[in-house]
């Protein structure tokens, strides 16, 4: 069946039948689904159902789609970052034969069917740019080819009228009635007890704080906790991970590290880096760059901070001191942007 005509709703469902069930399962096992985390309901509860009943092609063809993209982004965040590493320049616009090659460069390097499969439906999902070339991919490939949805229009017991024999309905009825005949002889016998005077109750003490309700369903994902940076003592002395600015990506001057050949003169260079710590004194940061090296790891947050091409970020800490040329705040990390970059 082919992707061509089909919803990125319904590929997004088929998609997750075609992942193998122990993959989906223990990607489910993984989380934190308590009622004490502030999950959607419509998010937690179809996914604590799933633990518990181990259905996985009844979840991927009925359960709510907010439930359902769910799991699948988190089967292709992986697989994702290094696709766009592989694509390279390219990853804002890939051509089809560019999407080929690093989808083959990804399998070679380990990445196995159901890895590519969430890859190219969570793009499709997402509308990417090249999600025409993922729909392609699904058709063309037999490897990626995509079950059909099992037909679940059938209604359920719930929906169906409950028929009832004429008979039972009589029996019923007047059991009824015998049981009210019953309650009347024996209200009519009983004497009656003098009325209980009841003590008033006590005034309730206000109080400014709202009581604790049983469940949290506020509006987000699970909540991430922050992972701590751990700081060498030297620089435990000057900076606070705590700091205000932690987490910020801004524009500074960065200086080099050796002498460019290129430019002798030119000590630095203005670029995006990561503060990862502050003080009065000044900044801990990674610079962001726009190549690889053996240092640096892709910086997945590039696209939605608006940077103008595929970025990497190092994993070398350098101080900026309060002199130094600090430039315009691009944006924040999120916990969770924060905690899936690589350690330093």
């Amino acid at each position: 069946m082919t992707t061509s005509s089909a919803s990125a709703n319904e590929i997004i469902r088929r998609g997750l039948l075609k992942i193998d069930d122990t993959t989906v399962l223990a990607t489910v096992d993984s989380l934190n689904l308590k009622g004490s985390n502030k999950v959607q309901a419509v998010v937690g509860m179809p996914l604590r159902t799933l633990q518990q009943r181990r259905d996985v092609t009844t979840f991927a063809a009925t359960a709510p789609m907010a439930a359902v993209k769910g799991i699948l982004e988190l089967l292709a965040m992986e697989p994702l970052g290094n696709v766009v590493e592989a694509l390279g320049d390219h990853a804002d616009s890939p051509s089809f034969e560019q999407l080929s090659a690093a989808v083959d460069l990804l399998s070679t390097n380990g990445a196995t069917n159901d890895d590519i499969v969430a890859l190219l439906v969570f793009a499709i999902g997402e509308e990417f740019p090249a999600a025409g070339h993922c729909r392609r991919l699904l058709d063309e490939r037999p490897e990626f080819e995509l079950p059909p949805l099992p037909v679940t229009s059938a209604p359920t017991s719930l929906l169906v009228p409950k028929q009832v024999d004429a008979d039972v309905k009589e029996h019923r009825r007047a059991r009824r009635e015998q049981e009210k005949l019953k309650k009347q002889s024996a209200n009519t016998a009983r004497p009656v007890r003098p009325a209980k005077v009841k003590a008033p109750k006590p005034a309730p003490i206000e109080s400014d704080v709202a009581p604790p309700s049983k469940f949290d369903w506020s509006e987000g994902d699970v909540v991430v906790v922050r992972r701590e940076i751990e700081l060498t003592p030297a620089e435990r002395a000057n900076f606070d991970s705590g700091h205000a600015l932690a987490g910020s990506v801004l524009l500074a001057d960065v200086p080099y590290d050796a002498v460019d050949p290129n430019e002798p003169d030119q000590r630095s260079k203005h670029r995006p880096v990561l503060v990862v710590a502050g003080s009065e004194k000044g900044v801990l940061v990674r610079a962001i760059y726009s190549n690889a090296t053996a240092t640096r790891t892709l910086f997945q947050p590039w696209r939605r901070l608006a940077l103008d091409h595929v970025s990497y970020i190092d994993s070398v800490r350098v101080t900026l001191t309060e002199s130094s040329d600090l430039g315009e705040r691009i944006g924040k990390l999120t916990d969770d942007e924060w905690n899936t970059l690589a350690r330093p």
